[in-house]
C-alpha cells in the first residue's frame, strides 16, 4: 500500500510538472480572434517572446487579415500598432534562431503585412535565406520564390539560383501548388530546355490536384502567358477543370482567367459561355465596387447590347466609390467595347484626375488611349495628360517607355511636334526592336503629316531620323540568329514603313535560319508568311516537309495555321497532296472539339485551295454546330464577328457551286443582301477609265453593265455578252456609271435577276473584272487563292473570266489610250 501511495505522488508531481512546462503564452496566441487580443498578449509578455511566439504571432495577423475581403482588411492599422513595432524589432533580433520553415514563413507574412522591401528586418531575412538556399525545402523555397517577385527581384542572381535549384530537383517535386508558383515567379529565367520540363511535370501533377482546386491550374495559364507560350494540350486540360469549376467561381477569379486567355489569344467557346453565364446571373449580388468593376471588365467585352447597357447605368451610380485602378479597367473596357457614353468617361476622368499621382508611366498611357474620345469633350483633362505624359518621357531611359509615351503623345492634340519629344526619340532609337523602330516611324509619319514642310527637306531631321530607322532594323535583323527569336519580334511588326524597308531583309533574315524550321515553329511561322503577303518558295517548301514529318506532333488545331499561307498565297508545294492529306487525316478525328468559329475558318481556307473534306463540311451545316456558333458570336467583337459571317457566307457559297452533291442549301440571301447595301458604290477613277474605254471597244455604252450582280452574290466589275461570231450583243436595260458634275462617281449594282437574259445560241457571257494589288502575293505578280476561287466561282456561273492585271494596265507599254484600247479589244475580242 505505502508503494502504490508513493507512485501516485511520483505521478501526480510529474503531471504538475507538465502543466507548468505547457506555453501559455503560445495557447494564449492561438485562442485570439482579433488582432487587438494578439496584440495585447505580445505587449503583456514581450520579455517571453521567444522565436516561436513571434513567428506565430506575425503569422497569426496575415491569416486574420486574409480571411476577409479585401476592403475590409485594416492592414494599415496594423503597420501603426506599436505593438507590431515590437513583433517586428523581436523578428530582426532573432533571424539566427529561425529555421528554415520558420525564416522565409515570416517573411512572407512581413511582406504580405505591407513591411516595405528595403525596410531592415526584410533585407535580413532576405540575406539569410539566401545563405540557407540550397538547404531549403521546396516547399520553402517556392514560397521565398513569391517574397522575391513581392520585391521585383525575378531577374536577380537570387531568382537565378532559384531557376538553378527548380531545374535539379524538378523530379522530385510532387506538389502542383509548389510547383506552379516556382513556375510563376522564374517564368522570366527559365531556358526552352527547362520549360518543356516544368510543361511536362505541371502536365503531370494536374492529374493529382483535387478536381475542385482551380488556383493551380490558374497558375499553369499564367506562367504560359508570362512566357508567351501557347501549348494547347496543357491549356485545354487547365481549361476543363475551369469548365467544372464555374459555378464555384467569383468574377474576381472569371475576370483574371479571361484576361490570361486574351492574353494568349487562346479562344475556348465553352468556357467563355458559361463565364457569361455565370457572370450574367452574379450581376445583381456584385453590387459594390470592388467586384462589380471585375464583372464589368469580365462580363461587357462578351455581353449583348442590353446587358452592356445595364453595367454602364449601374457603373454610372458606382463611379465616384471607384478607386484608381478600378476605374483605370473600367475606362479601358469601355473603349475595347467601343462604348461612346460620355457622361460616364467623364465620371471615369474625373476620378482619375484626382488619383493620377500613383499612375504608373505604362498606365498613363493606358488612360489616354481609354479616353480618346474626350479630346475635345474634355480639354482640361488632355492637357493634364500631356502634361504627365512628358514628365515621365523626361525620366525615362527606357526604349519601349519612350516609345510608347511617344506614340500615346502623337494621338492628344497639339499645334506642332515638341523638340524635346524628337531628342528622346533619338537617344534611344539605336536600342530598339524591331516593334519599337516600327512605331517610331508611324509616329514621324505624323509629324509629317501634321508639318508637310519636312517632307520636302530632304535634309531635316526627320529624314535622318527614318534613314537610322531603316538602319537599325536591318542591323537587327542581320543579327538575328534564332528563328523563334526573329519570329517573336516580326510578328509585331506591320504597315508601309517596314514593308518598304525591311521586309525583303526580314525574308533573307528567315532564308538563313531555314535549318531551323522545326514542327513548334511551323504555325508561326505560317502566319508570318500569311500576313506579310509574302511568297517564298524555299521557306514553304521546308514547312511542308516538317509539318508532314510530324503531323501527329502538331495539335489539330493548329492544322488551320499551317495551311493557311499555301491556301491564301495559293502556293503548292512538291509534296502539296501529302500535306493537305496529312492535316485533313489530323484534325478529322477532333472535329468536335473544335472552336466553333476556327472550324469555319478551317473550312473557308481549305474552300479557297478547292479542297472540301465531306466530314468536316457535314459537320460545319449542321443545326447544331450553326446554332453553337452564332452563341459564339454574341461574345466577339463586331469585327470578329462580321469576320467570321462572312466566311461562313463564303464557304457555304463554294460548297453550293463545287459539292451540290452535299444537298447544303445556300442561307445567305438576306446577309448578302444587307452587305450589299451597306458596301461602297463609289467608282474608282481605274475602274471609270476601263468602263469608258470598254464602251469605245464594244460599240457603246449599252454594250456593258458595271458592277453586276451574280448569282451567289458575286459582284464583276464589267460584264458583256459576245454572240458566236465575237460580235458584242447590247443590253436592253443598260447600268451606267452616273457621271454628276464636280462629284464623286457612283457605282450602281445590277441585280442579275433584273438583267439576266437567255443567250442566243453559241453566245457567251464576260466577266471583266480589274485585279488590284490586292490579289496578288506582295513581292510578285503570283495571284492569291481567293483570286482564284472567284474565277472558278465565276466560271461555274457561266462566265468566260476576263483578268485584268493593275501591273498590266498601268504598265509603260499601256501609256496611252489607243494601247489600253487595243488591249482590251486583245482581251475580250481574241
Amino acid at each position: 500500500m505505502f508503494r502504490v501511495r508513493c507512485a501516485n505522488r511520483c505521478f501526480g508531481r510529474l503531471l504538475h510538472g507538465a502543466a507548468v512546462n505547457k506555453d501559455q503564452i503560445l495557447e494564449r496566441l492561438q485562442a485570439c480572434s482579433v488582432e487587438d487580443e494578439l496584440f495585447d498578449v505580445v505587449g503583456k509578455n514581450k520579455a517571453k517572446l521567444t522565436v516561436c511566439h513571434v513567428s506565430r504571432a506575425v503569422g497569426l495577423l496575415w491569416n486574420l487579415q486574409k480571411e476577409r475581403p479585401e476592403l475590409l482588411r485594416t492592414i494599415g492599422q496594423i503597420k501603426n500598432h506599436p505593438q507590431f513595432l515590437t513583433l517586428r524589432v523581436l523578428a530582426e533580433n532573432k533571424i539566427s534562431q529561425m529555421n528554415d520553415f520558420m525564416l522565409v514563413d515570416i517573411l512572407y507574412a512581413f511582406l504580405r503585412l505591407k513591411v516595405e522591401p528595403h525596410d531592415s528586418l526584410v533585407q535580413q531575412l532576405v540575406s539569410e535565406a539566401w545563405l540557407r538556399i540550397d538547404r531549403l525545402p521546396m516547399s520553402s523555397l517556392s514560397k521565398f520564390s513569391v517574397c522575391l517577385s513581392d520585391q521585383l527581384l525575378q531577374y536577380s542572381p537570387l531568382m537565378g539560383h532559384i531557376t538553378s535549384i527548380l531545374d535539379q530537383r524538378l523530379s522530385s517535386i510532387e506538389d502542383a501548388r509548389i510547383l506552379t508558383a516556382l513556375m510563376i515567379n522564374v517564368s522570366s529565367l527559365v531556358s526552352p530546355r527547362l520549360r518543356d520540363a516544368l510543361i511536362l511535370r505541371a502536365d503531370h501533377l494536374l492529374n493529382t490536384i483535387d478536381p475542385s482546386n482551380y488556383n493551380t491550374p490558374r497558375r499553369v495559364v499564367q506562367f504560359l502567358r508570362n512566357i508567351k507560350f501557347v501549348h494547347r494540350p496543357l491549356l485545354e486540360k487547365c481549361n476543363q477543370i475551369f469548365l467544372r469549376n464555374i459555378p464555384r467561381m467569383d468574377a474576381e477569379n472569371i475576370s483574371i482567367i479571361l484576361g490570361l486567355y486574351q492574353s494568349l489569344q487562346f479562344n475556348n467557346c465553352n468556357f467563355k459561355l458559361a463565364a457569361k453565364e455565370k457572370l450574367t446571373d452574379l450581376m445583381d449580388s456584385c453590387t459594390d465596387p470592388f467586384s462589380f468593376s471585375k464583372m464589368f471588365v469580365a462580363l461587357a467585352p462578351i455581353a449583348g447590347s442590353e446587358v452592356r447597357e445595364r453595367l454602364e447605368n449601374t457603373a454610372l451610380l458606382l463611379v465616384d466609390e471607384f478607386n484608381a485602378q478600378q476605374a483605370l479597367a473600367v475606362a479601358e473596357v469601355l473603349d475595347e467595347c467601343q462604348s461612346r457614353n460620355l457622361s460616364l468617361m467623364n465620371k471615369i476622368a474625373a476620378v482619375i484626375q484626382k488619383n493620377l499621382h500613383v499612375f504608373k508611366s505604362v498606365e498613363v498611357a493606358r488612360i489616354t488611349q481609354a479616353l480618346s474620345p474626350l479630346q475635345y469633350q474634355n480639354p482640361e483633362f488632355c492637357t493634364t495628360i500631356r502634361s504627365i505624359l512628358m514628365k515621365f518621357l523626361l525620366q525615362s531611359f527606357y526604349p519601349y517607355e519612350v516609345t510608347m509615351l511617344t506614340r500615346v503623345l502623337t494621338t492628344l492634340p497639339c499645334p506642332r511636334q515638341d523638340d524635346i519629344v524628337f531628342s528622346r526619340v533619338n537617344e534611344v532609337v539605336t536600342q530598339c526592336n524591331l516593334s519599337e523602330l516600327n512605331t517610331i516611324s508611324l509616329v514621324v509619319a505624323k509629324w509629317v503629316k501634321n508639318d508637310p514642310s519636312y517632307f520636302h527637306n530632304a535634309h531635316s531631321k526627320h529624314v535622318r531620323l527614318l534613314q537610322t530607322l531603316s538602319s537599325c532594323g536591318h542591323e537587327r535583323l542581320q543579327t538575328f540568329d534564332q528563328l523563334d527569336m526573329a519570329l517573336e519580334e516580326l510578328k509585331h511588326v506591320s504597315g508601309e514603313w517596314f514593308e518598304e524597308m525591311l521586309l525583303e531583309e526580314s525574308m533573307r533574315t528567315l532564308q538563313r535560319m531555314i535549318d531551323q524550321v522545326n514542327w513548334t515553329i511551323v504555325p508561326d511561322l505560317a502566319f508570318y508568311l500569311t500576313r506579310a503577303n509574302n511568297l517564298c518558295p524555299p521557306l514553304m517548301d521546308k514547312m511542308a516537309s516538317v509539318a508532314i514529318e510530324n503531323i501527329e506532333k502538331i495539335h489539330y488545331s493548329a492544322t488551320y495555321a499551317t495551311l493557311l499561307p499555301f491556301s491564301v498565297l495559293n502556293y503548292d508545294p512538291v509534296q502539296a497532296e501529302e500535306l493537305y492529306d496529312a492535316c485533313i487525316r489530323r484534325f478529322t478525328p477532333h472535329i468536335s472539339s473544335f472552336d466553333p468559329h476556327l472550324l469555319v475558318l478551317l473550312g473557308y481556307i481549305l474552300a479557297v485551295a478547292d479542297r472540301f473534306p465531306e466530314e468536316l463540311i457535314k459537320e460545319i451545316f449542321s443545326i447544331d454546330f450553326l446554332g453553337k456558333l452564332d452563341a459564339q458570336l454574341e461574345t466577339f467583337p463586331d469585327a470578329l464577328n462580321m469576320r467570321t459571317r462572312q466566311r461562313l457566307m463564303q464557304l457555304n457559297r463554294a460548297v453550293c457551286l463545287e459539292c451540290p452533291e452535299f444537298q447544303v442549301p445556300w442561307f445567305h440571301e438576306r446577309f448578302c443582301q444587307q452587305l450589299q447595301r451597306k458596301g461602297n458604290s463609289l467608282a474608282s477613277p481605274m475602274q471609270q477609265q476601263i468602263h469608258k474605254m470598254l464602251g469605245d471597244v464594244l460599240g457603246g455604252l449599252n454594250f456593258v453593265q458595271v458592277a453586276v450582280i451574280t448569282p451567289y452574290y458575286y459582284t464583276v466589275d464589267f460584264e458583256c455578252k459576245l454572240d458566236q461570231h465575237l460580235q458584242p450583243l447590247p443590253y436592253t436595260n443598260s447600268s451606267t456609271l452616273k457621271i454628276s458634275d464636280g462629284k464623286k462617281d457612283n457605282w450602281n449594282p445590277v441585280s442579275l435577276e433584273s438583267i439576266r437574259d437567255e443567250l442566243p445560241p453559241g453566245a457567251q457571257r464576260i466577266a471583266v473584272d480589274f485585279l488590284d494589288s490586292k490579289s496578288f502575293c506582295k513581292n510578285s505578280h503570283h495571284m492569291k487563292g481567293e483570286t482564284l476561287m472567284r474565277q472558278r466561282h465565276l466560271e461555274i456561273l457561266g462566265y468566260r473570266v476576263i483578268q485584268i492585271p493593275h501591273f498590266e494596265w498601268n504598265s509603260m507599254e499601256l501609256s496611252t489610250v489607243d494601247a489600253w484600247k487595243e488591249y482590251l479589244k486583245r482581251k475580250i475580242l481574241g
